[in-house]
């Protein structure tokens, strides 16, 4: 029987455990806090938690880390003691660390030794966790330089009403489900001001087209971006207000600030981070992301919605 461990009592880490643990993989889920764990299982659950993070890693085949992108460095610090050479190693966030721009397989390979870092690989797709844990059926896509590595993380997660598929394309598969979130963003701006759905998928065109160009630049596939962890992400992430990133975006239409938002989200909106590390990345590499260039200033230079409007409606205008 397969071992697993996730790092990371979040939404998406209390999903993936129960969706392995109910098809009889062996999953213990590591969590911060004491008290976190034994009110886990204290509930009926699939899988076993612990605080311990030597217990959560013992004998594990998979390691699964479930957490937000900025916190992904740390926690791969804490457990990295720990990781043997069997281990195969996963990134299951969508994120770019903001302060060194870095994809999160190169966040885990730049911490851990260097005769683990040919077992990383990352998950990435649409899946909306809260669709998943329902029992829904969902696709995701497994990646990693070697698609050898990247077939036997899929024998082990292998389970019904999940279907994985694999790719050596690690680059286009982990920018593809964090570029989205932009845009995203910018699909909740639209339906928040009200504009329609013909102006968002206008938008949400438009809008993948250039950050696909600036996923080129950095050196993924193009073919990546219209497949299942890209183009299938990004329609199931603007499609509907269960996304963090498009209910961030929808907010901000309404008035809201930033601040205010971000205190009464429980998760992080992935998006904002993106945003930022997108809009620095275009720039050293001499690439235009209009688009994306409207949704950073109204993030980070307080544009006022109602600019933004006009300047999405011009866009839609004259885009070419």
């Amino acid at each position: 029987m397969p071992q697993v461990a996730i790092i990371g009592n979040s939404t998406w880490g209390n999903t993936l455990a129960a969706l392995l643990g109910d098809n009889g993989t062996l999953v213990r889920l590591w969590t911060r806090g004491e008290s976190e764990a034994k009110e886990l299982n204290q509930e009926t659950h699939s899988y076993f938690s612990t605080h311990n993070i030597k217990e959560a890693l013992d004998k594990a085949d998979l390691v699964i880390w479930a957490v937000p992108s900025q916190k992904l460095r740390q926690n791969v610090i804490l457990a990295k003691s720990y990781l043997t050479k069997p281990m195969l190693l996963m990134s299951a966030a969508k994120g770019l660390e903001v302060d060194t721009e870095k994809r999160m397989s190169q966040v885990i390979a730049e911490e851990i030794p260097p005769n683990l870092r040919e077992q990383i690989c990352v998950l990435s797709g649409p899946n909306l966790a809260k669709e998943i844990a329902r029992g829904l059926p969902a696709a995701s896509v497994i990646a990693s330089h070697d698609i050898t590595i990247a077939e036997k993380a899929r024998a082990v997660m292998k389970c019904a009403n999940f279907a994985l598929f694999t790719s050596d394309d690690i680059i286009g598969v982990e920018l593809g489900g964090t570029l989205k979130n932009i845009v995203a963003l910018g699909a909740g701006i639209v339906d928040g001001l009200g504009l329609g759905d013909n102006a968002k998928a206008a938008f949400t065109t438009w809008g993948w087209t250039e950050l696909v160009s600036l996923g080129v630049a950095l050196g993924g596939k193009t073919n990546t971006f219209y497949d299942l962890a890209g183009l299938g992400d990004l329609i199931a992430t603007c499609a509907t207000n269960v996304s963090r990133n498009h209910y961030l975006g929808y907010e901000l239409a309404k008035g809201r600030l930033l601040s205010e938002i971000h205190a009464s989200m429980s998760q992080v909106a992935e998006g904002v981070y993106t945003t930022r590390v997108a809009h620095r990345l275009a720039q050293e590499h001499g690439v235009k992301l209009p688009i994306t260039d409207i949704i950073y200033n109204i993030l980070f230079h307080d544009l006022p919605i109602e600019k933004a409007k006009i300047g999405f409606q011009r866009m839609i205008e004259s885009y070419h």
